[in-house]
Parts: structure tokens; sequence; C-alpha cells
């Protein structure tokens, strides 16, 4: 039986590193990803736990990218997986301890592979060109978005590469719940905190907290 659930924010950023994910929850981020991208695992438990703490203490929703083990010792609420962390998860102890789970896809095949395992919400991408990573996939564009968000209702859709301020009420209006963004908060010329506000005053009127 499908559930209906919904994401802490229509507003999600991507962070490299705990230091990061607490400048932009200081700055009011409610709904925030930690993907640390090494494979030193006390480094990672480390950037986790202080990230868990600076989310809690502010009433932020943190996700941890990838490190699922990790994520499970240290308590966090969520974890994003992308395809290829899928097969060697352990997904039933990570619904087992009531952890949601996110998703990434970039084609039909991803999206019927993601379903087997129960997400909490899919994430799609890249909706439009990105130049964080070379990516195998052509941009997905709105009507892809669209189309995902009907297909997989009620699991909410995140639309992610290529978003900006600019951009992002037509990926809600297309059929996302939120719209994930790495380049432009963390590597945007302004500060971190200058642009999560810009980005609450985008999406204002969309269920941003």
């Amino acid at each position: 039986m499908l559930r209906m659930t919904h994401l802490p924010d229509s507003f999600y950023p991507i962070a490299s590193s705990a230091d990061e994910v607490a400048r932009a929850v200081k700055a009011g981020a409610c709904f925030i990803q930690l993907r640390a991208k090494t494979e030193d695992r006390n480094f990672v438990r480390h950037e986790v736990r202080k990230a868990l703490e600076v989310s809690r203490a502010y009433q932020s929703c943190l996700v941890v990218n990838d490190h699922w083990e990790i994520a499970l010792d240290e308590g966090a609420p969520y974890i994003h997986l992308g395809q290829g962390d899928l097969l060697s998860a352990d997904y039933k102890a990570i619904h087992r301890q009531g952890v949601k789970l996110g998703v990434s896809t970039h084609d039909h095949h991803e999206l019927s592979a993601a379903q087997k395992f129960d997400p909490y919400y899919i994430a799609l991408g890249p909706v439009w060109q990105t130049t964080l990573k070379v990516m195998p996939w052509q941009p997905q564009g709105l009507k892809r978005v669209h189309e995902w968000a009907s297909l997989i209702a009620p699991i909410p859709l995140v639309a992610i590469g290529g978003v900006t301020t600019e951009r992002s009420l037509s990926c809600l209006k297309a059929g996302a719940e939120a719209v994930a963004v790495v380049s432009d908060v963390f590597r945007h010329t302004a500060s971190i905190e200058q642009r999560v506000k810009a980005w609450q005053e985008a999406l204002r009127d969309s269920g941003s907290c």
C-alpha cells in the first residue's frame, strides 16, 4: 500500500561538509544533505556527528548521502543513496530503524530499480545541464519532471541539476515537491547565508519553512 509522504521543505541544499551544513542551517535551511565524498570512514563519522549536532540544535532534518552504516550508527533521520549503493546497502535495516530513504534516478530503468526499495522520496536529475560534474545523461527537462512526479505519486519527487532560484518554481509547478541545490548555494559568489535567504525568498509561497 502506497503511503502519502511529505518532505520537510521545498528547498533542499546539498553540502559537502559539516561546516557548510552548519552555516546553512543557522541561516534557516531546515532540510539539508551532507554529501561527504571520501572513503575515510573516521572522517565521515566525525562530519556526520558534527552535522547532526548542529541540525538537531536548529531543528533541521539532516540527510546523509551514501554512508548508510555510519548514518544508522549515528541516528540520522534520512539517508540518500545513489544507484551504485542500492544493492550493497541493507535497506531492510534502514527501514527497520525508521530512517527515511531517498534514491537518485536518471532514467526509467533506475526509476524501476529505486521503487523496489520503498523510498521515502525519489530524486530526478539532471533537470538542466549542470557544471558540478560530468553526467552521462542529457538534461531531463520539465516535461520529464512532470512525467516522473505522475509515475511515482504519492512518493515525493526531488528535482536536481542546474536548478537556480529563477528556475525553482517551474520545477515545483511541474510536480516536484522539492528542489535540491549545490552550486547555487555553496559555489555562488555570494555567501552561503545570503543564498539561503535568497532561496527562502524565492520559495516563500511554496511551503518553504
